[in-house]
């Protein structure tokens, strides 16, 4: 058939459709949808376009506006943690001399404890290696005891101690402190005659601290006894302990 006659009849079917539903004809069941037609081929590429105007330039994030106001002081923040110690810095110059002193007063040694004694023997020997000298000579501050012969110090410092002791044998004394030996002093007398053993020593000595005289009777201990000759045993502070 010809296309133009196929195009003719559809139109008459249409008009013919629209009038019998207009005069109250029944009308014939819609037809089913036809199958979908072949895709189409692709159309030709169209011309290219016009080139568009230019857009306008962005805003620049680098532009900055004028300054503004100082704004309130904060509150102070917490002290922050202690640092390290620095390295010690190197020693200052000498700084310059300062103006002498006043003269202080003159310092008087009767108002300061001088302890010293001196005592001599009397008493005959006795079982004990302590020799006790009995006859106070001089004891100031009474530190030296005749009952035991022992000196008990009470004011720290250097002190002397000294001793002349006749015998009339053998004989073997210590300087001796807190019962132990610091100086020892031996004799050896074979003729049996009179003959003096002595010694002396400095010793720093603390409060409670107690010095006598000691023999050795593994060594000698004979002291002599009588009116003929005298046996001394001294002491005296030196230098008292400045604090």
């Amino acid at each position: 058939m010809q296309p133009g006659f196929l195009l003719a009849a559809s139109i008459l079917a249409a008009v013919l459709g629209m009038a019998l539903l207009e005069d109250g004809v029944c009308r014939a069941p819609d037809g089913k949808n036809g199958s979908p037609g072949v895709p189409g081929r692709d159309g030709r590429p169209g011309q290219k376009g016009d080139v568009g105007e230019p857009g306008r330039a962005a805003l620049s994030s680098s532009i900055k506006g004028p300054k503004g106001d100082a704004g309130e002081p904060g509150y102070p923040g917490e002290p922050g943690m202690a640092g390290l110690p620095g390295l010690p810095g190197l020693p200052g110059m000498p700084g310059e001399r300062g103006p002498p002193g006043q003269k202080g007063q003159a310092g008087n040694a009767l108002e300061h404890p001088r302890p010293a004694f001196s005592a001599s023997r009397l008493a005959p020997p006795h079982a004990g290696t302590t020799v006790v000298f009995d006859r106070i000579i001089t004891n100031e501050e009474n530190s030296y005891s005749p009952q035991t012969g022992k000196f008990t110090c009470r004011i720290p410092g250097l002190y002397y101690f000294s001793f002349q002791v006749v015998s009339s044998g053998d004989l073997c004394l210590s300087i001796t402190k807190n019962g132990q030996g610091v100086v020892s002093f031996c004799d050896n007398n074979s003729r049996g005659i009179l003959q003096v053993n002595s010694g002396s020593s400095v010793l720093s000595l603390a409060v409670g601290d107690h010095v006598s005289l000691t023999t050795n009777p593994a060594m000698g201990s004979s002291i002599y006894s009588g009116s003929e000759a005298d046996s001394v045993f001294s002491g005296f502070l030196v230098s008292p302990e400045t604090a």
